[in-house]
């Protein structure tokens, strides 16, 4: 069997087995803003530096035309990689369609997120990651990544280990669609890219 020769009938059985639960009846608390927190309980002293401590001593005067949550970049965190594996989000989507992040099969790797809270305190973000093989969807992923407030510096998001599937079924080309939303279903940010399981890094 050549290379990504995989039927549809193989692709339906992994597509199965992947099958994702039921979601959980999740109801997200009442937005605030950086403001309204540090007014509430200000005369309580020890309450005011904990909140100083997470949020910062004022409002942040951030550049109102930016998003308040900017999807800066995802890297493919593999020891064994001969180079870094990394997009920028920061520009041109597009290209990543065409290019493929090359893996060897049966590698663990982690998807660090890299991202910026500019204004407002963000809840329940979140990294959902849809794979799809020969244009059929065979898994999808929800990372749970949590709530943040605004900061000059990049939050990181390491995901649990993965492991590349093994095998010459699985090896081949994968597109997978990844979205940075939150509790609000606001779309922070969508993006398009390829995975390349080989049987070597340089097959």
């Amino acid at each position: 069997m050549a290379e990504d020769e995989v039927t549809p009938e193989q692709l339906a059985a992994i597509a199965a087995e992947n099958e994702e639960p039921e979601p959980l009846d999740y109801k997200p608390p009442a937005q605030k803003t950086v403001q309204e927190i540090h007014e509430l309980d200000k005369d309580d002293e020890s309450l005011r530096k904990y909140k100083e401590a997470l949020l910062g001593a004022g409002v942040s005067v951030a550049d109102p035309s930016v998003s308040n949550v900017q999807v800066t970049r995802m890297s493919l965190m593999c020891e064994s990689a001969p180079n870094p594996l990394v997009l920028d989000l920061q520009g041109d989507l597009e290209p990543f369609k065409k290019q493929a992040f090359v893996l060897k099969e049966g590698v663990e790797y982690k998807i660090m997120i890299s991202f910026k809270v500019n204004r407002e305190i963000v809840s329940g973000l979140k990294y959902v990651q849809q794979t799809y093989r020969k244009g059929m969807k065979i898994d999808k992923s929800d990372y749970m990544v949590g709530s943040y407030g605004p900061r000059p510096n990049e939050y990181d998001f390491l995901t649990t280990v993965e492991e590349a599937p093994t095998g010459l079924m699985a090896r081949g080309n994968y597109v997978i669609k990844s979205t940075f939303t939150d509790d609000d279903k606001h779309d922070h940010l969508s993006w398009e890219w390829n995975l390349n399981i080989k049987k070597d890094w340089k097959d």
